[in-house]
């Protein structure tokens, strides 16, 4: 469960703060709300209280789970089935909706070492930017250091000159 004034993490959306807890009556039904909103474009989202484990809101994660995550952007040796671009533009879009980070930091490692050997789709490109975003927001949170600082770091680990 979360308060107001906590920041959590909704799926494919990113980072964001509880602002408040509103209860509606739907169907009949009172049902209580979180007030969520979203860091990066100030959308505002309510989400169903007893539906947060469904939906896959999710805290920040911690510094321990942060070096799992530059581990995971580390790892050059993936291999890929040669599956067409949608086809692998749904498995990735399926990672990002999932709300693991790690998930999403496989999406970035893997279509950035694609994006080496054939031009991504323009899907894929925005995909490759969001998941970017995401990690850079979150990372930047967890490890109480500045997004500019963040994205200099995962760049530095894609291109393999981050010392690592």
């Amino acid at each position: 469960m979360f308060s107001v004034g906590d920041m959590a993490v909704y799926p494919a959306h990113g980072v964001g703060v509880i602002e408040a807890e509103e209860k509606k009556v739907i169907g009949g039904v009172e049902k209580t709300f979180y007030v969520m909103r979203i860091l990066d474009n100030d959308m505002t989202v309510l989400i169903p209280k007893d539906n947060i484990n469904r939906i896959g809101l999710r805290s920040i994660i911690s510094k321990d789970e942060v070096d799992k995550v530059y581990d995971i952007l580390r790892e050059k040796k993936v291999s890929f089935n040669h599956q067409t671009w949608n086809r692998r533009y749904r498995e990735y879009m399926e990672k990002i909706k999932s709300g693991s980070i790690f998930e999403l930091a496989q999406v970035l490692r893997d279509l950035h070492i694609i994006s080496h050997d054939k031009q991504l789709s323009f899907g894929e490109r925005r995909m490759l930017d969001t998941a970017k975003n995401l990690l850079v927001k979150e990372l930047s949170l967890a490890e109480g250091k500045e997004e500019s600082e963040i994205e200099e770091k995962i760049n530095g680990i894609l291109t393999g000159n981050d010392g690592g």
